[in-house]
């Protein structure tokens, strides 16, 4: 702002003002700090006394010059007062920016930086100063993460971040010794996760902790007599109670796949989907299914499929479908399955590679000829002539006919499980054993896409996405149409299977 003369003028009522030294700067004579009134010198000379080394200038600058003409007599001037509230405005604005401007930043990263670092109160619910420790987690890639959610949702539950666990890389049941710990951050990514799921969920780095206190250690039961009910009392009484004087909560006892169950089925969903593949393992998925498109490129090529032909029906530019099929045929599978249908007097759980191929031959999604991958653990697998025997316009391919085992070899057992994993939730159909964790939940992760496109229901029609059962006879006699009901109160159906799947 710059004053008029007549602005910054003494006013007529009081003394003569004295004019300006002859060598008074411009800026002096047009200074934003006019004249005190009448009754103010003593006061203006006092304020001068105080900065002698900065002079009358700056003595007004550092505040109380300003501050001695907001106590002079009234009525002020209207310009001045214009300015002033106007130069407050603008400062207001600047620390309103400053304030908010986290919270419009222009790309994922920026946010996701921005939620590491967020204060306690923007989280609701989630503290990240109190958390909780759970053991090392085993078994399959798809216990492990049902275990891992499992954890997750106990933390919040207890209002606490989970420290970030240790997964297993390689498979033994029971050689505990001979597991092979693997940071969780090594296979998902941790930033994206706390991005995806935040306000849920919080996972911490134990560098997070600050070590004041001891771990506040609680046992979970066992045996028959701790029921379902027990294990949520027990939970219920950490809530507030002596161990929230504790920075950590140290779970101890069994592993979280064999906690008892309390959390609904979408609340897993949830935190599924906030699992994304570090980008090392996920270019490593690219390429696999890169390989699987091309095959099928081929095949169409072969059998005459003309880019004339393309074009009309709209499909050129769109990449090759394919099917994936969890062939669980391996001999380990075989017997364990035999003897859970003797136990439980189903026959709906066991299928040979003959039954396989008949159901997967009778859905009609796509349009063939169509590559058809086969997700087996090759290494437990003691019929080396499962892409044999396939019927016509459906070409099967497994890794070594795909020419992909490299990628495999060079990786533990996780990661090939969690490549496999992707390459199947990412198929245009996917067919499974519904018995099968691992069908379980790839059919999960692709009910939940579909419910987030408002598809709640794939009876009859093609939606995409499709996913079938070939345990389990569809109406038509194929194999049925899949998706996970999602308003289950718990995961049991999930983790240890049913033949009672549906199409919504």
């Amino acid at each position: 702002c710059r004053l008029s003369p007549a602005a910054v003028a003494p006013r007529s009522t009081g003394p003569a003002s004295t004019p300006p030294r002859s060598g008074a700067s411009s800026a002096t004579r047009w200074s934003l700090t006019p004249p005190l009134p009448a009754g103010a010198g003593r006061a203006r000379r006092g304020a001068e006394r105080l900065s002698p080394a900065t002079g009358p200038a700056l003595g007004a600058r550092n505040g109380r010059g300003v501050l001695l003409f907001l106590l002079a007599e009234p009525p002020w001037d209207p310009s001045v007062l214009i300015c002033t509230v106007g130069l407050l405005i603008v400062i207001a604005l600047i620390i309103l920016r400053a304030i908010l401007s986290p919270f419009f930043a222009i790309n994922s990263s920026e946010k996701e930086e921005f939620y590491e670092s967020t204060s306690p109160d923007l989280l609701p619910g989630i503290r990240r100063d109190k958390f909780v420790e759970v053991p090392q987690i085993i078994w399959g890639l798809n216990n492990q993460k049902i275990a891992f959610a499992r954890a997750c949702l106990t933390a919040r539950f207890l209002n606490r971040s989970l420290l970030m666990p240790s997964l297993s890389a390689s498979l033994f049941y029971k050689e505990v010794d001979l597991l092979q710990p693997i940071n969780f951050d090594k296979v998902f990514d941790f930033n994206k996760f706390n991005a995806r799921c935040h306000g849920f969920v919080k996972l911490a780095r134990y560098s997070e902790v600050s070590n004041r206190t001891e771990p506040f250690k609680l046992q979970k039961g066992s045996g028959r007599k701790w029921t379902v009910e027990r294990d949520l009392d027990q939970l219920q009484q950490f809530i507030g109670g002596r161990a929230d004087d504790f920075e950590v909560i140290e779970i101890v006892g069994k592993h979280p796949f064999l906690w008892p169950d309390h959390w609904p089925v979408k609340d897993y969903a949830k935190i599924f989907d906030c699992l994304v593949l570090v980008p090392e393992i996920e270019t490593e998925v690219v390429k696999v299914i890169s390989k699987i498109r091309e095959a099928g490129q081929r095949a169409r090529h072969e059998a005459g499929f003309s880019h004339s032909k393309q074009r009309r029906d709209g499909s050129t530019n769109l990449p090759v479908p394919y099917v994936a099929v969890h062939m669980r045929i391996e001999k380990d599978w075989m017997i364990h399955c035999k003897k859970w249908e003797q136990r439980s007097h189903l026959h709906e759980i066991c299928s040979s590679k003959e039954e396989i191929i008949h159901k997967v031959s009778q859905i009609t999604d796509l349009r063939r000829p169509v590559v058809v991958y086969l997700a087996v653990a090759d290494s437990l697998l003691e019929d080396d002539s499962i892409t044999s025997g396939w019927r016509v316009g459906m070409v099967a391919y497994e890794k070594k006919k795909l020419g992909v085992t490299d990628i495999y070899d060079r990786q533990p057992y996780l990661i090939k499980s969690a490549i496999d994993f992707e390459v199947c939730s990412r198929a245009d159909v996917f067919v499974g054993n519904s018995f099968s964790t691992f069908s379980n939940l790839v059919v999960l992760s692709r009910t939940e896409k579909l419910y987030n496109l408002g598809k709640v229901s794939s009876c009859g029609e093609n939606i995409g996405l499709s996913s079938y059962a070939y345990n389990v006879m569809g109406d038509d006699g194929g194999p049925q149409r899949w998706m996970t009901d999602m308003s289950d109160t718990n995961l049991q159906r999930l983790s240890y299977g049913t033949n009672n799947v549906s199409c919504h």
